[in-house]
């Protein structure tokens, strides 16, 4: 059952966090526009308005009788203040308040403070004016009120408001359209990706195509198809320890099953502590098998994130040898440490360099231990190639066993492949000398198999690398 689509589109939200702000600072610039607009409007009628109340006033003279006058005949008048669409009025008012000439009732709407020009909205007649008031000191104090209707004024805003506002609306309109096609042609392939992985069967893990002209979705169509591959990787390593378990515990516990029969079918004590010994030697073994492939599929999945660090290298090794000390000397095997007096610090990992020795020691102490006269030995040794800080360090684990032939070198670092002497021997899993091998992969050390020095037996050897100078707080490794 699909869940419901409580969210929204990616490209609507897109496009409404685009078109969101476009659209208030549209409105916010249109307002702007409409206010400036109506203030040089207003700013024009106001100042034709003076111009006309000017006109009036120059036609106020001083009469032969020593008051004031006003020579504009109504003919001569309506010439003046003629408007085809507006309704002008005025009155010509005297320093006590009286009228000489216009429209009775007709005042300032408030008492003067300036003597220029002063603009006012006033109600005569129940009609709403825009007026204009000026004072004049000559010949004798008057006043002159000049006022007219607004609608014309009000018209050309309106206007002008329409004509800026339905345009940029049009403008808008066209704009929302573009960019909505063009953010659902960028998002497309974040559909297509979401429809590819949708119908896909839980087992496909094969690379999924995406194609696509922003370099976001790109590396996401990347991402997905670098977890497939690790996930796949995964499930490779689990079918793969999954049919070496299955594999390999056949043997053992085969064997284990017909020790337990043989033993339950006799009665004699002697014979049952036998198959209890030859038992615990098949659970030794198969116990050892898992340990190491175990240890495989953890390098396996370790590949893809495992972190280098500073590492004492010599308090490893005498770690290390300190562990398999009593069972050297239990197999009469003299093993040894050199070069591990003072820290030597390397790049690497501290559990992994544990896994390289632990195979290493073991598998010479099982299969290196010396066929002649001449005591076994088994040496674990450090060595700083060079001088200075970044010198690299090399380990060294050499026994004078059987050793190597050349030709198998390579050979028996693959899994599954035994030498001569497990062979001969008919132990082992062939899978010790493969974790070693994963395992210096992983540290980015260099491994090599060789001849012992003296000509007899194996040398393994692991370079690694430096970190520079080891801290000042480390204490120097005991021997």
């Amino acid at each position: 059952m699909k869940a419901p689509h409580t969210h929204p589109l990616l490209s609507n939200r897109l496009l409404r966090h685009v078109l969101l702000p476009l659209a208030l600072t549209w409105l916010l610039g249109t307002g702007i526009a409409v206010a400036v607009a109506g203030y040089f409007t207003q700013q024009a009628y106001d100042r034709a308005l003076a111009d006309d109340a000017y006109l009036v006033a120059s036609h106020v003279k001083l009469s032969p009788h020593g008051g004031l006058e006003f020579n504009l005949n109504a003919k001569e008048l309506t010439a003046v203040l003629f408007d085809q669409s507006e309704l002008i009025l005025f009155a010509v008012l005297q320093a006590d308040g009286s009228l000489l000439a216009g429209h009775p009732g007709l005042a300032p709407a408030r008492e003067l403070a300036s003597k220029g020009p002063v603009y006012d909205e006033l109600v005569y007649q129940n009609r709403r004016l825009r007026s204009v008031t000026l004072n004049f000191e000559q010949p004798q104090p008057y006043t002159v009120v000049l006022a007219q209707t607004t609608s014309n004024r009000e018209r050309v805003v309106q206007q002008l408001v329409l004509f800026s506002i339905v345009p940029q609306l049009l403008l808008l309109a066209l704009l929302a359209v573009a960019l909505r096609r063009a953010i659902q042609s960028d998002v497309q392939p974040i559909s297509a990706l979401e429809q590819a992985l949708s119908q896909r069967d839980a087992s496909d893990l094969t690379p999924v195509h995406v194609s696509s002209r922003t370099r976001d979705i790109q590396h996401l169509g990347r991402a997905v198809n670098e977890l497939f591959e690790r996930i796949a990787q995964s499930i490779r390593a689990q079918r793969e320890f999954s049919g070496n378990v299955a594999h390999e515990l056949r043997t053992p516990l085969a064997g284990i099953r017909a020790q337990a029969e043989y033993g339950l079918a006799h009665e004699d004590p002697q014979v049952w502590r036998e198959q209890l010994k030859g038992i615990a030697h098949s659970q030794e073994r198969a116990s050892r098998l898992i340990d190491q492939l175990l240890a495989l599929a953890l390098a396996d999945e370790a590949k893809q994130s495992l972190a280098l660090q500073r590492v004492n290298l010599s308090q490893v090794v005498q770690d290390s040898v300190l562990r398999y000390l009593q069972r050297a000397d239990g197999l009469q095997v003299d093993l040894g440490a050199q070069g591990v007096d003072m820290p030597v610090w390397v790049m690497g990992q501290q559990a992994l360099i544990e896994g390289v020795l632990n195979n290493l020691l073991d598998n010479a102490l099982r299969y290196g231990r010396s066929l002649g006269e001449s005591p076994s030995r088994l040496t674990v040794a450090l060595e700083v190639l060079g001088t200075g800080s970044l010198a690299p360090v090399r380990l060294t684990v050499t026994d004078n066993g059987p050793g190597i032939s050349p030709a198998q070198q390579q050979h028996v670092m693959q899994r599954w492949s035994r030498g001569s002497a497990g062979e001969a021997l008919r132990e082992g899993s062939g899978l010790g000398l493969a974790i070693v091998a994963e395992y210096a992969r992983l540290l980015n050390a260099g491994l090599w198999l060789g001849t012992a020095p003296d000509g007899q037996g194996l040398q393994v050897a692991l370079l690694f690398e430096t970190p520079g100078p080891a801290p000042e707080t480390s204490q120097a490794a005991h021997a």
